[in-house]
């Protein structure tokens, strides 16, 4: 089985932390947040992985070779950003078997082994949350079964509240990409852009099974409030905790903390939901429901509900910002 990581985005809610890196490296729980899925991915024995590549694209490659040198990625480049359906068909070059198609916005709890074990009538799984605020997503309306039946984009009546998550396995590759063929004919949807889901629905509607299947947990990474509110839930889920070789001199934590390898933190309130990633330096500040980079330094502050990019520095701030690597703030 190969996976198709589609990461041509420019992440344009996450500016500036976007503007050096791609948005599914940015960090969270202090890692990257696509290495949380390539790690599970590693579990399920995929070792060929299919990235649709555009913007900072290169950062991507450097980044595969350095701490995934036993996979063996391939890239294609989405040129046209023309929405999901185009982007997976580039990669039908690659795609020969059954596939694993992951958005990386969101991290996930879910099954994967479910795949080991799907029986013969069944074409694929599309995972689903059951959410309230279902007029915010895609949703997938099933039968008795729990066999997709439709799709429906932001609906207006309460037709289902499982939300499309973004996480997808197709055993009959030959069909999905003759529905994305075909979706591609059609006119195209809001801001001129295929959506893969509508592949989906031609693959139902030519007979095809496919199973919707829960998930425990979704977290959204897509923007700097969910971002912050995904790194609490991983602190507090065995992300959290001090390092042997960080210096606390006077330091007051409430957890959930999370305080990296040669960080240093003096007469500062970290918590609670503090990232602060190797190498920073926190002295004389408050800091609470935020993150902060490797190496960064943030004396005399006052900072909530703020990311603060790798090696920038913060002085004499009280507020909330929102930092690119190497920045400088003086307050």
């Amino acid at each position: 089985m190969k996976a198709v990581i589609p990461l041509a985005g420019k992440g344009t809610r996450l500016r500036p932390q976007t503007y050096h890196t791609p948005k599914p490296l940015l960090r969270v729980g202090g890692r990257p947040v696509m290495s949380y899925i390539l790690d599970d991915l590693r579990a399920l024995g995929i070792e060929e992985i299919v990235f649709v590549i555009g913007y900072l694209g290169e950062v991507v490659k450097e980044y595969m070779a350095k701490e995934y040198p036993d996979l063996r990625p391939r890239y294609v480049v989405q040129e046209v950003q023309d929405g999901t359906a185009g982007a997976v068909h580039l990669t039908r070059p690659y795609v020969d078997e059954e596939v694993l198609i992951v958005f990386v916005d969101t991290l996930f709890e879910a099954d994967l082994g479910l795949i080991r074990t799907l029986g013969p009538e069944w074409a694929g799984i599309i995972w689903a949350k059951e959410v309230e605020d279902y007029q915010r997503f895609g949703v997938v309306v099933t039968d008795a079964g729990q066999a997709m039946v439709r799709i429906v984009e932001k609906p207006k009546e309460p037709i289902s509240r499982l939300a499309n998550i973004g996480l997808y396995y197709i055993r009959d590759h030959d069909l999905l990409f003759r529905g994305i063929e075909h979706t591609l004919a059609q006119p195209p949807g809001p801001g001129g852009e295929f959506f893969l889901t509508d592949a989906f629905q031609y693959m139902v509607d030519h007979g095809a099974r496919i199973l919707t299947a829960p998930v425990q947990g979704w977290y959204d990474c897509g923007k700097p409030e969910t971002l912050l509110a995904t790194n609490e839930h991983l602190l507090r889920n065995g992300r959290g905790g001090v390092a042997p070789s960080a210096f606390l001199e006077g330091a007051r934590l409430h957890e959930p903390v999370r305080i990296e390898e040669g960080a240093r933190v003096e007469d500062s309130t970290l918590g609670p939901n503090v990232t602060v990633e190797a190498g920073a330096r926190i002295r004389g500040s408050s800091i609470r429901n935020s993150l902060i980079g490797p190496g960064a330094v943030v004396e005399g502050c006052v900072l909530r509900d703020s990311l603060v990019g790798g090696s920038a520095v913060v002085r004499t701030f009280h507020g909330k910002v929102s930092l690119a690597d190497h920045s400088l703030v003086e307050g």
